[in-house]
C-alpha cells in the first residue's frame, strides 16, 4: 500500500440518540478496529468491508437521532501515512500480545491434568472449547490487522502450537481410555443375549 490510498474519516455524534446508541457505536467502531484520533472521530482503511459497515453504522446512528459524517480523505505527508499505521499496528500487536499472554495458562492446565492422570474425554471437550474461543478471538483480531502487524504471526504459531498440544493431550486420553476398556471388567452381555 501506499501513502496516497484513501482512508474513513469518521465522526459520529449520539447526542440525541438513546443511551445505549453511543455504546453501540464505540462497540462497532472497536470491533472494527478504527484509529481514534480525538473523541467521536477516527480513521478506518478505506476498503469495502470497512465502508460496509460503516454505511451500516451510519444509517443505525440517524435512524436512532445521531447523526455522524464520512468523510474519504487521503494522507499526503508519507511521514502521516507511516505514523497512521504504525498506530495501527501497535494496537493490533496489544492484541496479539493478549493472546500471547493467556496462552502459556491453557498449556500449562493441559500439562496439569495430564501430570493428574485426568486425561479425559470430559477434560477434552472442555479444552476444546477453550482453544476455540482462542481461534475465534484470533480471528477477530486478524480482521482488522489491515496492514499485517508485526505480532500477528507469532500469535498465529502460538494457537497452532496450543492446538497440537491439544491433539497430543487428546491421543494421551484415547490411550488411556481404549488401556481402561481392554483391562477392566468384562462388557455385560445385553439382556436376552446368550451367557
Amino acid at each position: 500500500m501506499t501513502h496516497d490510498q484513501s482512508w474513513l474519516l469518521i465522526s459520529v455524534s449520539t447526542a440525541g440518540g438513546p443511551g445505549t446508541l453511543r455504546v453501540q457505536v464505540w462497540r462497532k467502531l472497536r470491533s472494527l478496529g478504527a484509529l481514534y484520533l480525538q473523541q467521536s472521530v477516527c480513521l478506518l482503511p478505506d476498503r469495502s468491508e470497512t465502508i460496509r459497515q460503516v454505511r451500516r453504522l451510519m444509517d443505525r446512528v440517524h435512524q436512532q437521532g445521531g447523526n455522524g459524517r464520512v468523510l474519504r480523505i487521503t494522507l499526503a505527508d508519507q511521514a502521516e501515512y507511516t505514523q497512521i499505521v504504525s498506530e495501527f499496528n501497535a494496537a493490533r500487536d496489544a492484541e496479539y500480545a493478549e493472546v500471547l499472554e493467556r496462552l502459556p495458562a491453557f498449556r500449562e492446565e493441559l500439562d496439569r491434568e495430564r501430570d493428574r492422570g485426568r486425561t479425559t474425554y470430559a477434560e477434552v471437550e472442555e479444552s476444546e472449547a477453550d482453544l476455540e474461543r482462542f481461534r475465534s478471538w484470533l480471528a477477530k483480531i486478524a480482521a482488522r490487522d489491515y496492514f499485517h502487524a508485526p505480532a500477528g504471526p507469532a500469535a498465529r504459531t502460538a494457537v497452532e502450537h496450543a492446538a497440537a498440544d491439544l491433539a497430543a493431550f487428546e491421543q494421551t486420553a484415547l490411550s488411556a481410555e481404549t488401556a481402561a476398556m481392554s483391562t477392566g471388567p468384562g462388557i455385560p452381555a445385553l439382556h436376552g443375549e446368550a451367557q
